[in-house]
């Protein structure tokens, strides 16, 4: 009898694995963000971009739809991209789709979020709270830490 009760134990955890790791997949352990930065501005900057790297460690695709930072009224998903010879910027109102297994970085002159309407210049050595919403991870909260004005990425710890 014991034997059989051990054996239906092995059976339902082999059973149910494959759900508790999806479940695990739509949490934020799924995705991991590194390396969020930002560039100071000038005094009467009213625009400033948020950078950083996202890693998505699930089989399953995912993507960011939104993002909101404590320093903006407003903060879009946009990319820069080269287009008949001349740079554009456009916003991604469908966001951007983190592959399964995949890594996609924000970064100058690609994607990166766009801080508008900001509520006081953004000072170098300081750090401000942002988030990132994911279609399936859910809502993860980054502190970006901010470089200097001619940053190329974020100093290394």
């Amino acid at each position: 009898m014991r034997r059989l009760s051990l054996l239906a134990l092995a059976l339902a955890v082999l059973l149910l694995a494959p759900r508790l790791a999806s479940a695990e997949q739509a949490g934020s352990g799924a995705i991991t963000v590194e390396k969020a930065w930002s560039r100071a501005t000038p005094g009467g900057a009213e625009v400033a971009a948020g950078y950083l790297t996202i890693v998505n460690h699930s089989d399953v695709a995912d993507r960011l739809v939104s993002a909101s930072t404590a320093i903006a009224d407003k903060t879009e998903i946009h990319q820069m991209k080269m287009s008949d010879g001349k740079m554009e910027m456009r916003p991604l109102p469908e966001g951007i789709e983190i592959p399964a297994k995949g890594t996609v970085a924000l970064e100058p002159m690609g994607y990166h979020l766009m801080l508008m309407q900001l509520k006081h210049p953004l000072e170098k050595g300081e750090t401000f709270a942002g988030s990132l919403t994911f279609e399936h991870a859910g809502t993860i909260d980054v502190t970006f830490n901010v470089e200097g004005i001619g940053a190329s990425g974020p100093t290394a710890p």
